[in-house]
């Protein structure tokens, strides 16, 4: 903590010294200066510019969450960049390209490095809200069938799939358009038939046409998470778990859980496809208040001894 509050002091006290600095610059600097290595200083410019480019793009491929701040760098140099050959050149006779270059080039470009950085991480997953035409797909045998074979399979065409799966390319046609419809699959750029990634937000529990489906989803929660626990001696590196107890607002509760979001869907997006190394992975993530908890606890419990008790004066 003491760290964190001297590192943003630093930076808040540089900006306000700044300020004098800049002043004071502008009133003693010459308007022309003759500097030495003036090639070596553009050169090398240049090439931390491809270096910022080159390490963007290579985290950006592997989903890593540092491809977003190196993107903001890169996008910082381009306006640098920009900023410096434009004044630089402003008299020279190839001044009107360096601002082309800027206004259609260099700016452009940073302000998409700048708005583009999450998406090139995510890849601009899709979210939804959980509708009765989810529910339906999830407890379609053929739909499941469909989806299973698509993400263990790969991209295919309607007729593979119906070959593989033993059933008619009419019926498996009609059941990936529904598919496609609610956003489960889609076509690839040879027309193939992938699967697509969709984050689904859960609706309120007391939505009756959902309460039902969320019962049974919260008890198959409940059985998995207890039997991961027992038997989590027995998983080796396979099994990972933490527990915390913080201290949040609302608002933080909120921000941290859409960078768990984000996080899930950087890992999600690493391997659309079951490769010989990966298995598959349920990751639970849940965040309550703990008097809430306790209480739902307390009050649960009460009605489960009350129950016993009316049975055993009953018998």
């Amino acid at each position: 903590m003491m760290r964190r509050r001297l590192l943003l002091a630093t930076v808040s006290g540089s900006a306000v010294v700044l300020l004098p600095w800049i002043w004071f610059l502008a009133i003693s600097l010459p308007k022309r200066h003759d500097v030495d290595q003036w090639r070596l200083a553009w050169v090398g410019f240049d090439v931390g510019l491809v270096g910022c480019f080159a390490a963007a793009s290579w985290l950006g491929w592997r989903r890593h969450r540092a491809a977003g701040p190196v993107l903001a760098a890169t996008a910082a140099l381009l306006v640098c960049d920009a900023w410096f050959d434009v004044l630089l050149d402003w008299r020279a006779p190839d001044r009107w390209l360096s601002v082309l270059l800027a206004v259609l080039v260099e700016l452009p470009l940073a302000a998409v490095l700048l708005t583009r950085a999450r998406d090139l991480v995510v890849a601009g997953m899709p979210q939804r809200a959980l509708t009765p035409e989810h529910i339906a797909i999830r407890r379609d045998a053929v739909q499941q069938a469909l989806m299973e074979h698509l993400s263990q399979a790969g991209s295919s065409s309607a007729h593979a799939i119906a070959t593989a799966l033993g059933r008619t390319t009419a019926d498996v046609t009609k059941a990936l358009t529904v598919l496609a419809a609610a956003g489960f699959v889609g076509r690839d750029w040879r027309g193939r038939w992938v699967t697509r990634p969709l984050s689904l937000r859960m609706p309120p529990a007391d939505e009756s046409w959902a309460r039902s489906y969320l019962d049974a989803k919260y008890d198959n929660e409940l059985r998995l998470l207890t039997n991961a626990a027992r038997n989590h001696a027995h998983m080796g590196s396979w099994g990972k778990g933490e527990r915390a107890a913080v201290h949040l607002t609302a608002d933080e509760l909120a921000r941290f859980n859409a960078e768990y979001l984000d996080l899930m869907t950087r890992y999600c997006l690493l391997h659309p496809v079951p490769t010989e190394r990966t298995r598959s992975i349920l990751v639970r993530f849940y965040a309550f208040p703990r008097e809430l908890a306790e209480s739902s606890v307390s009050r649960r419990q009460v009605l489960h001894d009350s129950a016993d008790h009316v049975l055993d004066l009953s018998a």
